[in-house]
């Protein structure tokens, strides 16, 4: 995956338990789409900061199927991760799916089960990745935040 590069992102609030992400990248919507679906792809560019591995990436893209990220920091052993259903799937160009946060050993309560919509748009090779995530409440919403 070292041709998907990251080139901007734009966040806002349509409303007070929704927040919309606007990714784009340099790259064809089906190499994005690989990246959301395949296990082990995930588990090389979703790493989040240094010192952090990903030793968990169980990905069953269809209707009904599940995930299941996981993360470790390597220096301290903490880990937290994310699991949920995929409620829609149709390849290469949205996926609905559930998304609970499963916060490790750190003591930070679940937030409840979220709604993440995520579409892809292609132009000219480039992909733009539109993310609704909403909330159960405005509560879980400014605890995620």
């Amino acid at each position: 995956m070292t041709d998907t590069k990251f080139e901007k992102v734009d966040a806002d609030h349509p409303d007070e338990v929704t927040v919309r992400v606007r990714r784009g990248f340099a790259a064809p919507r089906a190499v994005v789409w690989r990246a959301m679906t395949d296990g082990p792809t995930v588990q090389r560019w979703l790493l989040g900061p240094p010192g952090w591995s990903m030793p968990v990436s169980e990905i069953d893209a269809r209707v009904g199927g599940t995930f299941r990220w996981r993360w470790r920091n390597e220096e301290s052993g903490a880990e937290f991760g994310f699991h949920g259903d995929y409620l829609e799937v149709e390849a290469p160009t949205r996926l609905v799916s559930t998304e609970v946060f499963d916060p490790g050993e750190d003591g930070v309560d679940s937030m409840g089960s979220c709604t993440v919509t995520t579409e892809l748009s292609e132009a000219d090779g480039r992909t733009l990745m539109t993310m609704l995530i909403e909330y159960p409440s405005q509560d879980a919403k400014n605890t995620a935040l």
